[in-house]
């Protein structure tokens, strides 16, 4: 049991980090991706590469991975992070099918068969293989992000984005560089991804295409939904509750799907921002919204 619940922790920390990137782009700069998880498996692939082939560590690996996501990030926003919102979703979908699409056909990610196994983080004398290890680890790389994320948008360009996103044209007026901003903040977030798809890939030990696929983009899409847009500590919650609520859910096997989807659609009717959609705890998303 208590493996159980350390497998879960860390899935649910690799889950805020991903969830904390998306929403730094919808929530705060007001575009819509539907591809997020394609640089989430960029990440995994790179990183496993570098440490099955290379045999680098695991810094060198993760960094490779954050480099690699990030620079995908900046070469998919450069041409598309002027479309407006249906369009921007349009071209983000398409790149996220592309990639799992390479992901399938390329001898050097194994095809359909993926990626076997890949090391455990090992550094600075400690080996991460053991979960407990592989959760602290996990925890300091969030909480490292966390304060980052924080600082962001908290700062003047996070006040930046936020204009962007209310009124980009306003934004433009007060000699905020629009087109700048939205594709850092669109590669950062492809950087993080990928960072959380190096922890993925080290702790589980094998990747194949199939977890990376629009389902995790929209599971991730659906965690920010959640916990709320425009709200780091609602990334944080969205994200342990749709990583725990399946596994509560699972005893009802034949309706898991139905009443999960069931739970979503009424949090949504009654709470439309997220149950920490203002950036503070709320305990009125159990009344209607006037």
């Amino acid at each position: 049991m208590a493996a159980y619940v350390l497998h879960l922790a860390i899935l649910a920390g690799i889950y805020i980090i991903l969830t904390v990137s998306i929403n730094l782009i919808i929530g705060y700069a007001g575009q819509v991706s539907l591809g997020h998880a394609a640089f989430y498996g960029i990440g995994a692939y790179i990183s496993a590469l570098v440490s099955l082939h290379w045999h680098l560590p695991f810094p060198a690996a993760a960094l490779a991975a954050l480099l690699a996501a990030g620079l995908c990030g900046l070469a998919l926003g450069l041409p598309t992070l002027r479309l407006k919102e249906d369009y921007l979703a349009i071209v983000t979908l398409g790149f996220g099918v592309i990639v799992d699409l390479v992901f399938l056909n390329l001898e050097v990610t194994g095809g359909p068969d993926g990626l076997p196994g890949i090391p455990a983080p090992s550094f600075l004398g400690l080996d991460f293989r053991p979960p407990w290890l592989y959760l602290i680890l996990v925890v300091v790389i969030v909480i490292l992000v966390l304060i980052a994320a924080y600082r962001l948008v908290d700062s003047y360009h996070g006040r930046a984005l936020r204009a962007i996103r209310d009124h980009e044209i306003t934004a433009q007026v007060m000699g905020i560089n629009t087109p700048a901003y939205k594709i850092v903040v669109f590669t950062l977030a492809a950087a993080l991804a990928g960072l959380a798809g190096s922890l993925y890939a080290h702790y589980i030990t094998f990747i194949n295409p199939e977890t990376f696929g629009l389902h995790t983009s929209i599971l991730i899409l659906t965690m920010v939904v959640l916990g709320g847009m425009g709200s780091i500590a609602g990334s944080v919650l969205g994200a342990v509750i749709l990583t725990i609520l399946p596994e509560m859910l699972r005893q009802a096997h034949a309706y898991q799907e139905l009443i999960y989807g069931g739970l979503l659609m009424l949090l949504l009717i009654w709470r439309p921002s997220g149950l920490l959609g203002r950036g503070k705890l709320s305990l009125k998303f159990l009344k209607r919204e006037g």
